[in-house]
């Protein structure tokens, strides 16, 4: 395996105490500021410079103060994943128990709320806290499948000294991010944890699997939901005069008259009832509905402009930009494409075409469609500030970027070139100084 990229298919064939070694003395290389005979996988290189700039002890446990049981229970039944643990428990939870591994599913801060599998397993995960109500973001116990995940934001397999904390080199994990397909915001991560012997390649795409089929029922429930928003609407909308919409509490769209119709109307954390601005639709009167809300844009005035944005990019799993106009501010969360997306255009204010674009967040300049829907997403939320042929905020607008205190903890999910450019550039070089 020397002098080739580390993969874990290929690590799977060889003999598993060479490959321990291996991933030993790929660790203490790069930990060490020096060139390690095999390069670390980037996800996993990634994670532990995160580590090394939070100064986390490799020698520190893995313990960490669990969740009180009220608190647990709380959390359990806040979280939509409570209505698909079904599906991820039936999924996992056999294979994981034949293989002598467990199913762990956490919160979005990594907070384990449920746990299943081999009861010798369970009884092992208990020595280094892996129980429900513990801690497995990275800050609490470093390099991790479930605190990687929800860093990157991605799928991940952690494997033996991949893990920054000497207690889990006798362990593998395999984990995967559940996002709520209604307003992608991250829900969660499943993961299957066990003895470093039972590692397999494959487990991490089971773990995908699994992740994306809870994330469809999730979808079609939202369905559900949307048509019987649009049962009530449909005859409200009838005798309304002038532009209306319903949306749910999302923003999905149920039912339209008078205007164009759109997928989504992006809504402020803080929507409520009465006089609300929108940047796409200006200033618009809000009533409530079973489910949802009557959006009425006013026909006395027209959309007010925005004069300033904010992106904020300075937290590790959460992205948001705020719109600041005449009628008051708007903020909306971001996904990671569209964080990456509006990161490139807020540093590059004389604009990109689609194929500078596609190849700045994909490394290819011919994916100029999935920009363009890419694009066209992020327009409907930010029309008043965002112009075309090139895509470029408005020459009107003053564009703010919030970076994090570190610059190479810049979208740590992201692998879009442009991104790792900036953060590559903000990381000091083996052997320097």
């Amino acid at each position: 395996m020397r002098n080739t990229a580390l993969d874990m298919s290929r690590l799977s064939t060889v003999d598993a105490a060479h490959a321990a070694h291996v991933l030993h003395q790929v660790r203490a290389a790069t930990l060490a500021g020096q060139r390690p005979p095999i390069p670390p996988r980037p996800v996993i290189d990634a994670s532990w410079q995160r580590m090394l700039r939070l100064g986390l002890d490799p020698d520190r446990s893995t313990s960490s103060v669990l969740l009180q049981r009220d608190e647990l229970e709380h959390r359990r039944r806040s979280t939509v994943l409570a209505e698909v643990m079904r599906t991820l428990s039936g999924g996992l939870t056999a294979i994981a128990d034949a293989s002598l591994q467990i199913m762990v599913v956490t919160d979005c801060q990594g907070r384990v709320l449920w746990r299943e599998g081999n009861a010798g397993v369970l009884r092992q995960a208990d020595t280094i806290c892996l129980e429900e109500g513990a801690a497995w973001s990275e800050d609490s116990t470093g390099t991790n499948a479930i605190g990687t995940a929800l860093a990157a934001r991605r799928p991940v397999q952690v494997h033996s000294a991949e893990h920054f904390v000497h207690t889990l080199h006798n362990w593998t994990c395999a984990a995967a991010p559940v996002q709520d397909p209604r307003d992608g915001r991250l829900l969660g991560i499943v993961d299957v944890s066990g003895p470093a012997s039972s590692f397999h390649p494959a487990t991490l795409a089971l773990v995908r699997s699994v992740a994306q089929l809870a994330a469809a029922e999730l979808r079609e429930r939202h369905l559900r939901q949307i048509e019987r928003l649009r049962s009530v609407a449909a005859p409200i909308l009838c005798r309304v005069g002038g532009r209306a919409l319903a949306v749910d509490v999302h923003g999905w769209t149920a039912a339209v008259t008078g205007m164009a119709p759109v997928d989504r109307l992006p809504l402020p954390k803080s929507f409520r009832a009465g006089r609300v601005w929108l940047p796409s639709l200006g200033m618009c009167t809000v009533e409530p509905l079973p489910g949802g809300w009557l959006v009425r844009p006013d026909e006395s005035r027209p959309a007010e402009s925005a004069s300033r944005v904010v992106l904020d990019l300075s937290r590790a799993r959460r992205w948001t930009v705020a719109v600041y106009g005449p009628a008051g501010s708007w903020t909306q969360e971001l996904s990671p494409r569209h964080a990456e997306l509006l990161y490139v255009l807020a540093v590059r204010r004389q604009g990109r075409t689609a194929a500078e674009l596609a190849g700045d967040v994909f490394g290819d300049p011919t994916r100029t469609v999935t920009v363009r829907a890419e694009m066209s997403r992020v327009r409907r939320y930010l029309s008043g500030v965002l112009a075309h042929r090139p895509y470029r905020f408005s020459d009107e607008v003053d564009v703010e970027v919030v970076r994090p205190a570190h610059p190479a903890d810049l979208l740590p999910h992201s692998s879009a070139p442009a991104v790792a450019r900036a953060r590559a550039e903000a990381r000091p070089q083996p052997g320097a100084g």
